[in-house]
């Protein structure tokens, strides 16, 4: 696991039967859906996702999504003063509360607004975004069907099913087999 940088993002996903953690979705014209946050490490591993309706700002699910990578199996270093994590974020998490949580957590923010990304990479040379990485991962659960679209009316077995890709994507990576 890169501990050096993490980033964090939330997406929306259909969910037309309903059910526990659903709520109207503000941009498919309040159809039932739900969101997923999530936080992955600098190679895209996810470590951590969490699910609510489609309604909740990610702002309030990211002091769960913080909480839920606390229940990895494996120790997470100490940021040092040589050795920060930072985490990346976009202007959704803009918000003194979020700045104050990455703190709590060992974390140094770095929340940029739209396109302020690009601007600066073409300032300095040998930097990259770091932000796309979640989006990636993100694009990489919808390719497993049954996470595409929200079937399950139970959260308890969407969440088994998020767990699983992610382990899935977790084993891909790790570059076990080649």
């Amino acid at each position: 696991i890169a501990w050096k940088w993490q980033a964090a993002d939330g997406t929306q996903t259909k969910a037309p039967l309903g059910g526990e953690k659903t709520g109207p979705n503000p941009t498919d014209r309040g159809k039932s859906g739900t969101k997923r946050s999530l936080l992955v490490e600098a190679a895209g591993v996810p470590l951590a996702v969490v699910l609510d309706g489609a309604n909740e700002h990610d702002m309030t699910l990211f002091g769960r999504t913080l909480e839920a990578m606390e229940e990895l199996p494996l120790e997470r270093p100490q940021p040092t003063a040589g050795k920060p994590q930072g985490l990346c974020l976009d202007k959704g998490y803009d918000y003194p509360i979020i700045r104050e949580l990455c703190a709590l957590f060992g974390f140094v923010p770095h929340i940029r607004a739209r396109g302020e990304e690009a601007k600066d990479i073409k300032r300095k040379r040998g930097d990259k975004a770091r932000r796309w990485v979640v989006e990636r991962t993100h694009s990489w659960l919808n390719r497993f069907r049954r996470l595409l679209i929200r079937w399950e009316k139970d959260d308890l077995y969407h969440l088994g099913m998020l767990h699983f890709a992610c382990g899935v994507i977790a084993f891909q990576r790790s570059g076990l087999f080649g």
